[in-house]
């Protein structure tokens, strides 16, 4: 929404404390008292849950946004694509936690952990075949800036936080986002924070 120009305010919710869950419930889907995660988007009476249906709600909301391309195979691939970060590589996200703020470099676990290297292989195949396929239309996934790009951000801040070594067309790509300025104001604002999870700091 920040790359593609469409105004929201910002709820931030402080996790993995004692008031996280009462504080998340409070802006729950309706019927979901029990309801722990975020993101949640409100859209007037409207709420929108899980980030791959978000993104979906935005492209059909604002379709200005060009979530997902207009090609129908490239559609295809880019809700593929999209899909399989949404529900996959839990050991990724499991060695590897998004801390902007961490020290870049301190350790490399992808050398320690042959399941974690291959959930890394997978995601620079992925972009590798992605960017081939769009060619020349821009720099990220599909050419133009969209969901598949939401959806692998997480993934370029991860990798760059522990200096992956990465073949030159997905470090071409890690780049693309980094210089973002929508993902800038995302470091920005993360070095601001001030909570300290030891448990995302080793």
């Amino acid at each position: 929404m920040k790359v593609s120009g469409i105004a929201f305010d910002e709820i931030r919710i402080a996790l993995y404390q004692q008031h996280s869950t009462g504080a998340i419930q409070s802006h729950a889907p309706a019927g979901r008292a029990r309801y722990r995660k975020v993101p949640i988007l409100h859209d007037g009476a409207l709420q929108v849950w899980d980030s791959l249906a978000i993104c979906e709600y935005v492209a059909e909301r604002w379709p200005e946004s060009h979530g997902w391309p207009t090609d129908r195979a490239a559609r295809a691939r880019a809700r593929s694509v999209s899909a399989e970060m949404h529900s996959g590589f839990q050991t990724l996200r499991a060695r590897m936690p998004m801390n902007c703020r961490r020290p870049r470099g301190a350790i490399d676990p992808a050398a320690q952990d042959a399941t974690l290297r291959g959930e890394i292989d997978r995601v620079i195949e992925i972009w590798t075949s992605c960017r081939a396929a769009a060619d020349a239309s821009g720099p990220f996934l599909f050419g133009r800036f969209g969901i598949a790009d939401a959806m692998y951000a997480p993934v370029v801040l991860r990798l760059s936080t522990y200096e992956v070594a990465l073949p030159a067309p997905a470090q071409a790509y890690v780049d693309a986002i980094l210089a973002l300025p929508a993902l800038q104001n995302w470091i920005s604002d993360a070095g601001s924070e001030t909570d300290v999870l030891e448990q995302f700091e080793k």
